[in-house]
């Protein structure tokens, strides 16, 4: 890629859609905030070896990607668009997301470049590239594909359109190799196993999370940040943990009710209106609990990924 469009590319992502700085919001971004770090997970992955961490820049987007997904990182980095995702649960939707995600790249490219979709001359972009990195608790391979046409009605290798998303696996065992050439990813993924190893234990939440963050101190890792950063990293844990805890109760509430409805009427109907109500009933208990932290409308549609009409509607029907 040129200097000039370099310089163009990253105006326009400053300007119209503004790159999201805000990797606090969970530990997997949170670890790979710095462009050093990042670099070196890009580097395990790849097989490469760039040492100029600022070669690397940052383009996740806001609202790139829709409710939930929010542990995305994306970068450029020699002429190549990367898209990594960290996910704790199993979804086989992850192509469509990436597809959602580099499209709006793309045209936001070619629109700041001022070309001609429609000329004779053919337009280059940079190369995409996407990995998500799993670590829940479905068994998995170390290695998986997932394709965008596995989604179509005419099956795998089907239709106009094709993303491809590679899964690795890093949880506690999984890809020794790959863990070996990134420290920091390792780390976490020890963090993450000795979290998972207290609740085994029927231990409370905050306590797991408390001894899980002692213990890996005690054994030098991720020592760095957690102990400069104990209280934040908790936040994040206790956050994450509880989303996925009451999301779930909440889709089960509105399946029964939905099933309960389907037997009683007779037809498939009932299930529907169970689901939906579940992710109303999801969405409204989140907007409350931002609402009684002293958040607003516009506030709470940018953290739960949501149209602020779709917010303000909800928070008037609390009211």
């Amino acid at each position: 890629m040129a200097k000039n469009e370099r310089w163009h590319y990253r105006r326009f992502l400053r300007g119209r859609f503004k790159a999201n700085r805000r990797y606090k919001d969970r530990l997997f971004r949170f670890l790979f905030r710095d462009k050093k770090d990042l670099l070196e997970l890009y580097n395990a992955v790849n097989e490469s070896s760039y040492t100029d961490a600022e070669k690397l820049e940052i383009i996740t987007l806001e609202d790139a990607i829709f409710m939930k997904m929010k542990n995305d990182l994306s970068f450029l980095i020699e002429e190549q668009m990367i898209l990594y995702e960290h996910q704790s649960t199993y979804s086989p939707n992850m192509p469509l997301r990436g597809l959602w995600y580099f499209s709006r790249q793309y045209e936001g490219w070619v629109a700041e470049q001022g070309e001609d979709i429609y000329g004779s001359k053919q337009i280059k972009l940079p190369t995409p590239k996407y990995v998500v990195f799993y670590n829940g608790r479905r068994e998995q391979a170390d290695y998986g594909e997932q394709y965008l046409s596995e989604s179509f009605e005419g099956g795998f290798g089907s239709g106009c359109l094709e993303c491809k998303a590679v899964m690795l696996n890093i949880n506690r065992g999984h890809n020794q190799e790959l863990m070996g050439k990134c420290r920091r990813l390792w780390e976490y993924s020890e963090f993450v196993a000795e979290v998972n190893a207290q609740l085994a234990k029927k231990t409370p939440l905050k306590t797991a999370i408390l001894r899980a963050i002692d213990t890996c101190v005690e054994k030098g890792i991720l020592e760095d940040v957690l102990r400069k950063n104990k209280a934040e990293v908790l936040h994040m844990f206790l956050t994450e943990y509880d989303e996925k805890k009451h999301m779930k109760a909440v889709y089960q509430e509105g399946y029964e009710e939905g099933e309960q409805a389907g037997y009683s009427k007779g037809e498939q109907a009932g299930y529907h209106k169970g689901e939906k109500a579940g992710q109303r009933a999801l969405l409204e208990k989140l907007v409350q609990k931002k609402l009684g932290q002293g958040k607003k409308a516009a506030e709470i549609a940018k953290e739960l990924e949501i149209e602020i009409a779709a917010a303000e509607e909800i928070i008037s029907s609390l009211k």
